[in-house]
């Protein structure tokens, strides 16, 4: 059983819900991310995810958007991003997902891209722009190597849709609570839930929430549905907000661990 199973096992014993924050690797700089993983996990994380940075992240908001430009421009790839996950395998058993585009990934090569996660210490990878249509050789790659994949369901997808994307899903599915891209909301979309309960007839896998998540308010309201809640932007934000702060790592646990208790009330 992979690391994120066992972990939405755990939580399901203690009848409780995931909180799973995302960073951006090498955001403010990789020796930062990699206290941060650390802080994460102190915090009450429950999974990472890791975000490889990219030029062109159309899934993106602005905030996740700069983090990226800020991480290019200290050289951060795909290997960065691996060396950084065998360093904190040293301290943490933490379920890490990359969360990557799919170009990133291919040049690492696909022949070698499932050893490479493998000996890294990743568990899942999330591939935003690879639909499942297209993904066949990637899948096999994956499951040779048992890395779990993530797949994404939108709130446009058709029920036919959604039980391709469960099939080819591993670890958990991660559900969009709107369409468009990341971003900070002040008020959640009401859709989120329904599209839980459609994705559900579909999969026994965890469902986990992300793209708007911002608030522990937020948080309690998908755990009302969903396994796990997913919280990027806000994140990042704060990141970016405490940059060259003493206290940047103070700052973010604390947002961290509102987070999480919100996650964790029993249910």
């Amino acid at each position: 059983m992979s690391r994120i199973a066992e972990k939405f096992k755990e939580l399901k014993r203690r009848r409780t819900r995931g909180f799973i924050p995302y960073i951006t690797a090498g955001d403010p700089d990789i020796e930062t991310t990699e206290s941060l993983i650390l802080e994460m996990e102190k915090s009450g994380a429950d999974i990472l995810e890791l975000g490889v940075p990219f030029s062109d992240p159309m899934a993106d908001g602005p905030v996740i958007q700069r983090a990226s430009e800020r991480a290019l421009r200290h050289g951060i790839g795909a290997r960065d991003c691996l060396e950084l996950v065998r360093r904190v395998r040293k301290h943490s058993d933490i379920p890490i997902v990359l969360f990557s585009y799919l170009n990133p990934l291919l040049a690492l090569g696909l022949d070698q891209v499932g050893s490479e996660l493998v000996h890294a210490g990743i568990d899942g990878v999330l591939a935003t722009d690879l639909v499942p249509e297209e993904a066949a050789e990637f899948l096999g790659t994956m499951r040779d190597s048992s890395i779990d994949t993530v797949f994404l369901a939108s709130p446009t997808s058709p029920d036919k849709r959604l039980r391709l994307i469960a099939g080819a899903s591993s670890g958990f599915l991660y559900v969009l609570s709107r369409t468009g891209v990341t971003g900070i909301r002040e008020d959640l979309s009401a859709t989120a839930g329904d599209l839980v309960r459609r994705v559900k007839k579909f999969t026994d896998l965890p469902v986990a929430v992300g793209f708007g998540v911002s608030t522990p308010e937020h948080v309690r309201q998908v755990c009302v549905h969903a396994d796990a809640a997913v919280v990027g932007s806000r994140i990042v934000s704060e990141i970016a907000a405490a940059n060259g702060d003493s206290e940047l790592l103070s700052r973010v646990g604390l947002l961290a661990r509102q987070l999480a208790e919100a996650a964790h009330e029993p249910q």
